[in-house]
């Protein structure tokens, strides 16, 4: 398929709820208010197609780079291809999910999820912890860097209070991914999930809530989840 017929089919499926759903938590034009579930009704057929799924993100509109992001391979993704679809995500959800995701099982992973933590670009910093949050779910312990973790947990319990709005939705979710997913980090998580406590973060005009982390946490090792990677964060 050819980009213009993907983004005629995309143009079809888009929804006018959806679009006002999407907009009211912070989506700007172009979109078409795509359901993610039919999204994935494309992936089969763009995803043999890695020159077209790289052009779905470059047309900046909103589905399209979603789509993009579930169809492009990430072992193939360049370090100068990321950081350009990085400095294109102008809303939570390419950056916090879409650029996040494919970063994160990319070879570059940690090296730029440092990079961009330190961004002084909401959406990049944004971009940052949940690349790192992610490289965490799908990576087995032994390959992680510890330390370095740890002292991304302290900047969490020291700063995370005085970050920009969406940066400490990010961060929180970064101390859930460490108590989650890294069994050793545990205890240091569950620490600084409670020094951290509730998290404010505007979630616009949208019923969103930000997670207590040591309630989550704790809920994952309730269920016996604790250290379970997941094969894949891309979904």
């Amino acid at each position: 398929m050819t980009l213009d017929e993907i983004m005629s089919r995309l143009e079809a499926m888009g929804n006018a709820q959806t679009k006002k759903t999407f907009m009211r938590h912070g989506a700007s034009e172009p979109l078409f208010g795509v359901k993610v579930g039919d999204l994935k009704k494309l992936v089969k057929e763009v995803r043999k197609d890695q020159e077209l799924a790289r052009a779905l993100y470059e047309t900046g509109n909103s589905d399209a780079m979603y789509l993009a992001g579930l169809t492009v391979d990430p072992k193939t993704a360049t370090k100068a291809m990321l950081r350009q679809w990085v400095r294109a995500a102008n809303w939570y959800m390419p950056a916090e999910y879409t650029v996040a995701w494919v970063a994160a099982e990319s070879p570059y992973a940690v090296e730029l999820a440092r990079e961009w933590i330190e961004s002084p670009e909401e959406m990049i910093a944004v971009c940052g912890w949940s690349t790192y949050a992610n490289y965490m779910s799908i990576t087995p312990d032994e390959r992680l860097e510890l330390d370095e973790i740890r002292k991304l947990l302290g900047k969490a319990k020291s700063t995370l209070h005085e970050e920009r709005n969406r940066v400490r939705y990010a961060m929180n979710a970064f101390v859930i991914a460490a108590g989650s997913y890294v069994p050793a980090l545990y205890e240091e998580a569950m620490e600084a999930a409670a020094a951290i406590g509730p998290v404010h973060v505007d979630v616009g005009q949208t019923a969103c809530k930000v997670p207590l982390a040591s309630d989550y946490i704790r809920k994952v090792e309730q269920a016996g989840k604790l250290g379970v990677k997941k094969k894949t964060c891309i979904c």
